[in-house]
């Protein structure tokens, strides 16, 4: 499917959701572990890559969706633009020696420097939109945990939509509601079982769900302006 096409089947959601003059920073956390290889390898993950984008180009002030990838370590890639989107994931992962990809997962790390990118390096007036793909078997144990980011965050202009993909144990994103200790609810979760299959309006309604709501909380607690 053509970006442009990707493009238009967002801006209907978005339109349906009132968020046609939302300005937002985009970005895409991608699983690299190793349970995921054969969604990478399949073009599964490249499509993922290209519905969010289209999201970006509706939301960013320069069309450009940021990118990382995680296992147990992490790696900033290069920004995704209608311009460089097809072969993305062939280019900037498969063929790419110099990032850590399909060990273990190890969220944390990755999730603490999406926020040193959005509100440290690069503060903006604009709030960030994270799209955190996830296929299971996320991190537990002691030391630093999703929830207690997830609460760290939670001051800051930040969204995290965590979606699950597949049929494995989700573990703490599940309970993401249930979080204490938040300024605001700033993450949601919804797991799809087929993502390569799902009908693209269905696919942003979920990811546009619970955003208008953090938007209004945000610009209530003075988080973000309106």
């Amino acid at each position: 499917m053509s970006i442009n096409l990707l493009k238009q089947n967002a801006r209907i959601v978005l339109e349906k959701k009132n968020l046609t003059r939302v300005q937002a920073r985009v970005g895409l956390v991608l699983d690299g572990s190793g349970s995921m290889r054969p969604h990478y390898k399949s073009g599964v993950v490249q499509k993922v890559i290209e519905r969010i984008l289209a999201i970006a180009t509706q939301f960013d002030d320069d069309g450009s969706l940021d990118c990382w990838i995680y296992d147990h370590n992490f790696s900033r890639l290069s920004a995704a633009t209608e311009h460089n989107v097809e072969d993305y994931v062939e280019r900037n992962i498969m063929n790419n020696a110099t990032i850590s990809k399909f060990g273990r997962n190890d969220e944390p790390p990755v999730m603490r420097d999406v926020i040193k990118k959005f509100t440290v390096e690069e503060p903006s007036a604009l709030p960030a939109y994270i799209v955190f793909i996830n296929d299971g078997g996320v991190k537990r144990g002691k030391g630093d945990t999703i929830d207690q980011v997830v609460v760290d965050s939670s001051s800051q202009p930040l969204f995290w939509q965590f979606v699950g993909i597949g049929n494995s144990d989700f573990g703490v994103l599940k309970k993401l509601d249930t979080i204490e200790g938040r300024v605001i609810d700033n993450a949601n979760f919804f797991q799809i079982n087929d993502i390569e299959n799902i009908q693209d309006h269905e696919l942003y309604d979920l990811l546009l769900n619970e955003f208008p709501d953090w938007l209004k909380a945000a610009e209530e607690a003075n988080i973000i302006r309106g």
